[in-house]
């Protein structure tokens, strides 16, 4: 059955600005995230694959935009409808389906939304939605029905955000998420960085993002700048699902912001069809450690609507945590959680 649109969030996110360059200049990361692919028909003749899947994605589409930056494509196997980065971007028609215990804020996290732009759902940190926009829409985002519109964090909603950090003295840390907050510019991150470090109580300064993994020349010198110029303890976790995510430019910026002290750990959601299987997930966290970065969290997928076809049961997922750790050394089997709305916490799923 199809869901009743007219009850369905609209999803608002900022499209990025195009940068005129020289021909003989690299690009700049604002203009690969700029120049990303949105268009169904478009990624399927990218990759020779079969016309007959653009009806369900242009339909799905609709719903929630295709966006892929065309480095991340390029790591793509052409031909393979079954690429597993492919199934991370492609919008197929299971994405139509409402399926029963499924909804469109899985977390309630409009629920804790107690001023535009931040998110308060555990004790001792914070969410700021730095940016509505993504350089990637991951099909199986829990923020994929998030009313951005709504929470641009600017002007007034800037200055109130930060009120509320320096009211409450139990927030140690602040995340910087979104969308991606790297998908906005320096200058703006950097000005949030310096208000943040005014403030006495906050101790750590957290980054979520995909940026690095699908446009590794996002993480230049100005960037690592102010994310370390401050007495902020950084701290970034990236997002990544597959080692084929992982290619040399990827391990150069991660390996720039090790060098400059960043703690560096990732986040991976179990995937069906994608990662779910002890040889992916073993590859991926030795194509991590290589790159500086320490598994962290493997999520249970987010029951978010539009995303059930990407679900794993939790003793399956339990039995692949299982198999990593006698193949793997601890540090390089990543905890096994799932996120419960209301928990002051991730909820570990038992092994």
């Amino acid at each position: 059955m199809l869901p009743d649109k007219s009850k369905m969030p609209m999803i608002t996110r900022s499209t990025p600005t195009v940068h005129t360059i020289n021909a003989t200049e690299p690009e700049s990361w604002q203009q690969k995230l700029s120049t990303a692919v949105n268009c169904p028909e478009q990624l399927l003749d990218m990759l020779g694959l079969d016309r007959a899947l653009l009806p369900d994605a242009v339909k799905a589409g609709r719903l929630f935009s295709l966006r892929v930056p065309r480095g991340f494509v390029a790591k793509m196997e052409r031909g393979n409808p079954n690429d597993p980065l492919l199934l991370q971007v492609l919008p197929l028609g299971q994405e139509l389906l409402d399926t029963q215990g499924y909804s469109f804020d899985p977390l309630n996290e409009i629920a804790q939304n107690p001023c535009n732009g931040v998110i308060h759902k555990y004790p001792g940190r914070l969410l700021l939605i730095t940016s509505g926009a993504c350089a990637i829409n991951c099909r199986f985002c829990f923020r994929r029905h998030f009313p951005y519109g709504d929470n641009q964090l600017s002007g007034e909603d800037w200055d109130n955000a930060l009120r509320y950090i320096v009211a409450d003295t139990s927030i140690k840390e602040v995340i910087l998420s979104g969308g991606d907050p790297l998908a906005t510019s320096d200058k703006r991150l950097k000005k949030l960085a310096v208000a943040l470090s005014d403030i006495p109580h906050v101790e750590t300064l957290r980054i979520h993002t995909r940026l690095p993994l699908v446009i590794p020349e996002r993480i230049t010198d100005e960037m690592i700048h102010w994310f370390t110029g401050t007495r902020l303890k950084p701290v970034m976790v990236i997002h990544c699902n597959h080692a084929n995510e992982i290619d040399g430019a990827v391990q150069n910026a991660l390996n720039q912001l090790q060098q400059a002290r960043v703690m560096l750990l990732n986040q991976t959601v179990l995937l069906k069809g994608i990662n779910d299987s002890v040889d992916v997930l073993v590859d991926l966290s030795q194509a991590l450690f290589q790159s500086s970065v320490l598994p962290y969290y493997l999520h249970v997928l987010d029951k978010v609507q539009g995303a059930a076809h990407f679900d794993v049961d939790e003793q399956t997922a339990a039995c692949l945590v299982n198999a990593m750790q006698k193949q793997c050394p601890g540090y390089l089997v990543p905890k096994l959680v799932r996120e419960i709305a209301g928990k002051p916490g991730k909820t570990p799923v038992t092994l």
